[in-house]
């Protein structure tokens, strides 16, 4: 009878306890729960607005090449551009591959300016980021300066990357193509030193280097 009488103190103790520590922090309490509540409610809206942006972003991209089958170049240009300042990684570099590709903005600066944009504006993983690094490089080796173009491909040539053989090739090819062959040679002679280099690269800077001493 004791052992009952004990047990129920204990849990009137305990009860009493728990009520008066909800009634301390029952502020504190709901607070927390409505911080997780808005919390999760957050994250799933962000996830289903983002999932809906790369929707629309696809189905703008897709309509973009319609556009171009059907020759309306313009139109074309403009849902490009758009989709580029929408920040995303995948179809803003999807769009500027392709304005590029079927010259759809002549202006050097523009063209260069967008470059910026899509790799200032978006995260990418290490080699796309190079990939776009090098397009832009080899795009600007028909107007730029010499300082301006060893600038652009410096963070390739400077750290272990698979573009970095490309670059070296495009300094090589545009140093030969103003006849400056013991720059170009500096170069080619680089491609040839570097380990588990495509056969076809090999050839081209060989080729290079022969043309070069027999000039």
């Amino acid at each position: 009878m004791n052992e009952n009488l004990f047990e129920t103190q204990y849990d009137v103790t305990k009860k009493s306890k728990l009520k008066k520590f909800y009634e301390v922090n029952k502020i504190l309490i709901f607070s927390v729960i409505l911080i997780l509540i808005i919390a999760i409610a957050s994250v799933s809206f962000y996830s289903e607005t983002k999932e809906k942006k790369k929707i629309l972003l696809s189905d703008n991209y897709l309509a973009a090449k319609v556009y171009l089958e059907n020759g309306d170049r313009n139109k074309v240009k403009n849902i490009l551009k758009t989709i580029i300042f929408a920040n995303d990684s995948t179809y803003s570099t999807l769009s500027l591959f392709l304005i590029l590709n079927e010259n759809l903005i002549v202006d050097q600066g523009e063209l260069s300016n967008l470059f910026d944009h899509v790799l200032e504006n978006n995260k990418f993983e290490k080699e796309v980021k190079n990939l776009i690094i090098f397009k832009k490089a080899l795009f600007q080796s028909n107007f730029v300066s010499e300082l301006e173009l060893l600038d652009a491909v410096k963070p390739l040539i400077n750290t272990e990357t698979v573009w970095k053989p490309h670059a070296l090739l495009l300094l090589g090819d545009y140093f030969a193509s103003k006849k400056e062959y013991l720059k170009a040679k500096e170069f080619y002679v680089q491609i040839l030193s570097l380990k588990n280099l495509h056969k076809e690269l090999y050839n081209h800077a060989r080729s290079q280097l022969i043309f070069i001493t027999n000039d």
